[in-house]
Formats: structure tokens, sequence, C-alpha cells
């Protein structure tokens, strides 16, 4: 075997390397070379590192305790530990990337796994990741540690310590301004609670939507779709929520489980924007007309009596209670997701009655098609279309419009994404290129989309790439986060600091940018040369 660089026990045959986080540790890799880096970092940001143990024999038990970080007399605790869990991806992109990765075995390192000890076979790579959340309030200066691994080979155990080291610039990130929307769904809380299933609105719901909405903040997310149980991206207003009832052709609407829902995500996910769900979806195939959901009917096409009764009194009911509960500035209406040419109409239709009602509405939405008059003020056009129609999402900026971006399944090729078998840094530079572009919000189809996950850790998406779907993993009263999603948190750092630098000197933060996103399909992907670069941005907000 051979490791460069590494701490090696020769007696118990394990050795234990320090590796750059965005570097993904296959099975199947057996040469490494120690990347002993001092972490930079801004007051705010979170420090991270990843060792990876491999071993001739068996590890049993191995554990990781992480000491402080000390600068003279400051002390930061570590705030997380985790052993990287392999993931099989069953599926990959059709449209291939230049920089795509396909291990042999198809196993990626994703799921973060932060149990107190793993079992590791003989000859096999364990990622262990390490992570310091850096006060706001914390001195700046050059901070050490000692990482102290254990564990157990051929009876005997074994103990290897390593230093790691921090530099806290004297630099305080920003509060989040980027608009970070991951869509979720309650549909397999089933896997937050022993494949038990969860009553809409229970007690046992409240809880994990608790324990959900607690990690989607840790990771940004600022902006949340309002919907129930039975929703998913594209399955409608989420009717249930309001406790409909009719009498004759008078509607009335129950706020309650709707207020707490909003209530839930501004106390424990950090809620800045309500989204309220989707009004109408496809009739039929992927260009059919969209319709409406109307209580207990379904979906009607617009021009239907029963669909704009419904609307009409739908609509001004929740504006006003709305208004009432003084939120009426943080929401904005989705109509439908991905209008198409031609679909395009059916979609202005209702999004233009909508905005009859109630001319103050914001609608958003993931926009296919960019001639949808003025009818849209959130626009979110995927990655490839965005490029493809740049100018014109700069005019709509230019008069006042919003422009969000998204991925999903799609796009593929070159393009970065948040898919496994692309480079880490990928998901991480999505957010260079908001700052790039000029996007300021992103949104995602699939936060914890567990029907793609099945129960023996295959991400099986229906044809789609591996990691599509999902960016977190369930267990019991649990959500564990992944690499990726990590990756996407410090990308949206980045973007917070970039903004700080853009404030001082405008080229500057122009010129980072542009080095590392070269076009909106082409990156500098290289890891030492990232680094170099994010050194560059805490040294020029230093001075």
């Amino acid at each position: 075997m051979l490791f460069a660089g590494c701490s090696y026990l020769a007696e118990n045959a394990v050795m234990c390397v320090q590796l750059d986080p965005l570097q993904k540790v296959f099975k199947e890799d057996f040469f490494f070379v120690e990347v002993p880096d001092t972490a930079a970092v801004a007051k705010g940001e979170t420090a991270t590192f990843q060792f990876v143990l491999r071993g001739i024999y068996p590890i049993q038990g191995l554990k990781v305790e992480a000491k402080e970080l000390v600068c003279g007399g400051n002390r930061i605790a570590a705030s997380y530990k985790a052993f990287a869990g392999y993931i099989r991806a069953v599926t990959h992109a059709r449209f291939r990337s230049r920089d795509a990765v396909f291990p042999s075995s198809d196993l990626y390192p994703d799921c973060l796994l932060d149990i107190k000890s793993i079992d590791v076979a003989a000859m096999s790579n364990q990622p262990v990741w390490v992570c310091y959340d850096i006060p706001r309030n914390a001195a700046d200066g050059n901070y050490s540690a000692t990482l102290v691994f254990t564990g157990k080979v051929n009876g005997k155990r074994f103990k290897i310590n390593k230093q790691i080291n921090a530099k806290v610039f004297p630099v305080t990130l920003p509060e989040q301004t980027l608009w970070i929307s991951n869509w979720w769904s309650s549909a397999t809380f089933s896997r937050m609670n022993e494949n038990e299933p969860v009553e809409p609105f229970s007690d046992r719901y409240w809880e994990l939507l608790t324990i959900l909405a607690n990690k989607m903040r840790d990771y940004g997310q600022n902006s949340y779709v309002i919907w129930d149980k039975g929703d998913a991206p594209g399955l409608g207003l989420g009717l249930s929520l309001y406790n409909i009832k009719r009498n004759g052709s008078k509607y009335t609407f129950d706020f309650t489980n709707f207020d707490k829902m909003v209530e839930l995500f501004i106390r424990e996910g950090g809620l800045k924007r309500i989204e309220g769900g989707h009004l109408a979806d496809r009739m039929g195939d992927w260009n059919s007309d969209f319709g409406v959901f109307v209580p207990n009917m379904g979906k009607l096409p617009f021009e239907n009596e029963e669909t704009q009764n419904f609307l009409s009194q739908f609509i001004p009911a929740l504006y006003s209670h709305l208004e009432s509960k003084c939120w009426i500035n943080i929401y904005v209406q989705h109509i439908a997701d991905e209008p198409v040419e031609r679909n395009a109409e059916s979609y202005i239709r209702i999004a233009g009655f909508v905005k009859n009602l109630v001319p103050e509405i914001k609608i958003l939405d993931a926009v296919m098609y960019s001639k949808l008059a003025n009818t849209v003020d959130v626009w979110v056009p995927k990655l490839n279309d965005w490029h493809r129609e740049y100018t014109f999402f700069q005019e709509r900026q230019a008069a006042g419009d919003e422009v969000w971006f998204y991925t999903c399944v799609e796009p593929q090729g070159n393009y970065a994404n948040r898919f496994m078998e692309q480079p880490l840094i990928q998901t991480r530079l999505l957010h260079w290129m908001n700052y790039r572009y000029g996007a300021t919000g992103y949104l995602h189809w699939g936060f914890n989309i567990w029907q793609f996950l099945n129960l023996t850790g295959d991400a099986v998406t229906g044809g789609w790439p591996a990691g599509d779907a999902f960016i977190a993993y369930p267990a019991r009263d649990k959500v564990y986060a992944s690499i990726r999603l990590k990756a996407m948190r410090d990308g949206i750092a980045d973007y917070e600091l970039l903004k700080l630098l853009e404030q001082k000197s405008p080229d500057k933060a122009k010129e980072l940018a542009s080095a590392v996103i070269r076009n909106f399909d082409s990156y500098d992907s290289n890891i030492r040369s990232f680094r170099e670069t994010r050194l560059k941005l805490l040294k020029w907000l230093s001075e």
C-alpha cells in the first residue's frame, strides 16, 4: 500500500491521512497524499477537516475525539464529528460531465453519520469529518487542535494523534442575503419513524417536521414552500392544509395548520419567506394545459366555472389572512411548475386571474419559458435556460423583478449540479454562479424526497442521476447531512463573502468569481486552485 506523507501505525497496519474535505474518497482509492492544509475561515464560518483511515485488518469501534481549537487563551469546541457512509448510485446522468467520476463499485461517499463509532472492514477506506463552527465574536488568529483516533485491530487497541490547524481571519461572515429554497416532503416521514406511518398533523408529524426544519435551517434554507403530507413538487396546493369546507357555492377556510406550519418554520427553520404551494398542474402530458386544483374535484380547466368560483374566494381569503398575520410582505405564490411554450397561455390566464384578484401578490415559479407576459415577479430558470436567455433575465432584473436559478435532473453535461457523480466542488460552485451572474436565490426540488432512497442505501431515482432527489438522509428522530449539503452551505458563505468584498472592491470580487466560474458550464474545479482563490478572498477582505 502507498500512503504518501500519512501517519501509519506499523504494528496494527492502520493508516490515517488528512485530505481536503472537497476530495471524495472512494472505496477503490489506495494512494493518498497527505494535505495538512490550514483551514482558512472567516468568523461565522465552519472550519471542516477530513481524514481517511484504512487498515490491513478490520478496525473495530473506530472513534475520533476532537480537542478544542486553541489560540492563546481562546478556545473553540468541535461542533460536529461524523463518518462518511457510502451510497450506491443506481443511475447516472444521460449526458455526462467531462469531470464526472464513476468508481467501479458505484459507491459514493455522501451520507455523514454523526454516530459515536463505526466498524471498518479490512482494506476499506473510512472518511472521517470533523467541523468547528467559528463564533462571530471569536478572536482572529492561528488555532490548532489535536484529533485522537482510536479503535481495535487484532484484539489490540490503537491510538493515532493528528494535529489540525485553522486560521481565523479578521473578517465576519455577513448575515445571509441569498435566498435558498429546498422543497421538502413529509410523505416519507415514516423513514424517520422506524418505517411506521405518521398521521398528517399529528403531534408526531409536527415533531418530525421540527427535526427536518432544524436541519434545513442549519444549512442556509430561508424560504419554505408550505404544503401538506401528500404534497410533493408539482402535486399542488395542499388543500388539506386549509381544511376547506363548502356550503352551496360558498367556501370557508381554516388556516390553523397553515399558521402552525409557518410559525414552526419561523421558529425552527429560520424562515424569511413563505412560498404558497402550486395552484395548478398539467392536465395531461408535459405540453398539456394547466388545470387548477379545486377541493374534492381534482384538477379542472381554468375556464370551468367551479375553478373561478374557488379561486375568487380562496385567493382574497388567503391574502386577508396573510395581512392579519403581518406575513404579506414575505409571501410569494406558486402558480404551476415549469411552464413551457405550449402551455404558457394557460399559465398566464391563471396567473392573470390571481393578480386581478390581488394585484399586490408576488408570483414565484421555476420557469422553462421566458415569455410569460408580466405575470412572474421572481423568475427561477433552470441553469441552462438562464444561460441561454441571460440577456432577457438581466432585463427582468433591471425592470425590478428578482431572478434566481434552479437545478434538478437537469441540466446535465458540463453544467454544475448536485449529482453524486460530479466533483464535490461543483456543488459548492453553484453559489459562486449566483454571484458571478447576479442571481439572488437558488431553488431545488428535493431536500428529502426519500422515495428515491431504498432501505439498503441505494439511490434509486427512476433513471435520474443519483443524488438529485435528496441531499440529506433519514434515521430515527434524525436527519443526517451529506457532504453535498455541507458543500452547499460553504458555497452560500462564499457568496456572502464575495458580496462583502464587492462593497470594498467590485473589480476584485469580479476577478475572483471569474477565475473560478469561466462560464455557465465551464469551471476551474481544481481543489488546490480553489483554495488559493478562497485565501485571496479572505486576505483582501482583511486589508
